[in-house]
């Protein structure tokens, strides 16, 4: 039971009455306005801007926005569930729920359980593939690698909860000159298996003492047989081995943060695979479009002249599509640009049938956006979307200080020795506790205080403390019975203090909640949520300290004390659900 998205089609529904009348246009787009909380409460329940938004649409027929407001205000005001609707300021209208209303989303949340939020099922979900980590096969994973993971991963979460079919895809990088240099430190490793005393590392090799298991099983599985060879008939071999060993470890490392990929697509199979070359047959079909062409390009703006080569180039006519320049599809050699290989791979995506698709990046990849999303415009001919989520940077720090060295990598901090020593659980909320395109600093030593200025404690603890509630009323009211029949049944009407109703509020926000996150593909959104929700109820836990008539124990009074459980149990399920979506346990004990 979503109140915003009613209330929204109770506006939508006068607007429509307003359109007939011949006062509105009648191709007035109705999904234009919002309906959400006030910004002050004491404003009401809901706040809806339909008037101020159509104010240029009902220039002709109404004075001024506010007219409009009110006419919608008075038509609201005639509904069961609307207690009052007044206009404030130019046009906005607020909203006062009459208090069944509230029992009702409280009877939804504790019969619906943990499918509370969830859209109605004959809502027809969006075929959708999110592609994150996409890491180098290079080495094991670090922490910023974890940012992309966990945000890649609740956000599929989050769409799959949204009602939406979603394929979680991993690209593999295992083309280009990284895994040749991959492959000849693999190979160095590889001798010094046999016994060889290697030396120092050179430079430009992967310096990591992770590739001695890959050198330890192509000893066991060749002998010495590979040293005999030229590099031209090793390098194939030791390549592939590499690449497996080091994907075995990335998706050791991803199983860690509960992270499992259904699709691991291939870079390489684009140029090697069965279909034969999907980079040359993607450029065959936009040239067939014509949006490929031969042409020169301007010298980069600030880059050095020396630096520039001009010369005929086959072109991607992005520019076409909202682009800064054409985009090369050859270097100079006749080889394919990465973007080439980029444009087959997103065909593959679209051809597939996904009509949206969703891409997690480096925040250092950002200059690379506005190329791909002109390619999967012309591409899939406006059928497909591409929304490209960038992933700020992650700094480690321990009480405050940097931290930088590692046991496994040598020269960064990788993600598995985060997670061993924190928990997924704090990894995955904290990483998802700011917006995925500013800076985060994860204190290894705040993450794991049992206090409320750590997020992830004050979420968990909140859940726990809601089922402590319920079990102490099985211990200390006799033969009470706390199922969610009987709870659904109790008079909730007896809910009338303000932090109870502030509780039963928060609730009723979370399919709006989730809605909208889905839709904006940002799952910190939830985890905003879960802490503002979580704080309620510890402030109004606080409260029931020293005032004991609202505790939500009362032997005394045992309707009020069902209704108060009731609310405890709605807020237990909400919470489990928003962090189930976050990949977060919801503990019902702290230890």
């Amino acid at each position: 039971m979503n109140l915003f998205a009613e209330f929204h089609d109770h506006i939508a529904a006068i607007l429509r009455r307003i359109v007939a009348s011949g006062r509105l246009p009648d191709d007035l787009d109705l999904g234009r306005f919002v309906v959400e909380p006030p910004r002050d409460p004491s404003h009401g329940d809901l706040a809806a801007n339909a008037a101020m938004v159509y104010a240029k649409e009902a220039k002709a027929a109404f004075a001024n926005p506010r007219q409009l407001a009110v006419e919608i205000a008075v038509a609201l005001a005639e509904l069961p569930d609307v207690a009052e609707a007044e206009v404030a300021g130019p046009g906005f209208i607020n909203i006062r729920v009459r208090p069944h209303v509230f029992a009702r989303i409280l009877r939804a949340a504790l019969e619906q359980g943990p499918d509370f939020g969830r859209p109605a099922a004959k809502s027809a979900g969006l075929k959708i593939n999110v592609e994150y980590v996409s890491a180098n096969p290079t080495g094991p994973m670090h922490v910023g690698h974890g940012r992309g993971a966990v945000f890649g991963d609740a956000l599929a979460n989050l769409l799959e909860f949204a009602g939406h079919s979603v394929t979680r895809e991993y690209y593999i990088n295992d083309a280009g000159a990284q895994v040749d240099v991959l492959a000849r430190s693999a190979h160095l490793r590889y001798r010094e298996a046999l016994g060889e005393a290697i030396g120092e590392i050179p430079e430009g090799f992967y310096p990591g003492e992770y590739l001695k298991g890959v050198g330890a099983a192509l000893a066991q599985d060749h002998g010495d047989r590979l040293t005999a060879l030229p590099e031209s008939e090793w390098l194939e071999r030791v390549r592939a081995a590499a690449i497996d060993g080091m994907m075995a470890m990335i998706r050791d490392d991803l199983a860690a943060l509960n992270i499992e990929h259904e699709v691991f697509f291939s870079e390489r199979s684009l140029t090697h695979g069965s279909e034969g070359d999907q980079v040359a047959a993607a450029i065959a079909e936009l040239r067939r479009r014509g949006l490929v062409y031969e042409g020169r390009l301007a010298p980069p703006k600030g880059q050095q002249i020396e630096d520039w080569e001009d010369r005929e180039q086959v072109l991607f006519r992005s520019t076409a599509f909202g682009d800064d320049v054409d985009r090369p599809l050859l270097k100079s050699d006749g080889s394919y640009t990465y973007f080439a290989s980029d444009i087959a791979y997103h065909k593959v995506k679209i051809d597939r049938g996904y009509a949206v698709l969703i891409d997690v990046w480096g925040a250092d990849h950002g200059g690379y956006v506005k190329r791909m999303r002109a390619a999967v415009e012309a591409l899939s001919e406006g059928r497909a979307s591409l929304d490209v989520k960038l992933c700020q940077l992650v700094k480690l720090m321990r009480a405050g200080e940097p931290v930088k060295m590692s046991k496994r990598s040598g020269d960064f901090v990788t993600l598995r020795e985060v997670v061993d020593e924190v928990g997924v659980d704090a990894v995955r909320f904290m990483m998802l506790f700011r917006k995925n395109d500013t800076p985060l600093e994860f204190d290894l030593a705040k993450v794991i205080e049992q206090s409320k200025d750590n997020p992830v404690f004050y979420v968990q603890y909140a859940h726990a403390r809601a089922k402590s509630a319920l079990r102490q009323a099985l211990v200390t009211i006799s033969g009470i019975n706390t199922s969610t029949e009987a709870l659904a049944a109790a008079d909730l009407g007896l809910l009338d203090d303000e932090g109870e109703l502030e509780l039963v509020k928060l609730i009723a926000q979370f399919p709006r909640i989730v809605e909208a996150a889905a839709s904006a593909h940002e799952p910190h959104r939830v985890a905003f949520y879960l802490h503002e929700l979580a704080s309620s109820l510890h402030s109004h836990w606080t409260r029931g300290k020293d005032q004991p008539q609202l505790r939500f124990l009362n032997e005394e009074q045992p309707d009020l004390t069902l209704a108060r459980l009731a609310l405890v149990r709605a807020l237990a399920s909400v919470l489990a659900s928003g962090l189930s979506v976050l990949g977060v346990s919801a503990p019902d004990e702290m230890r």
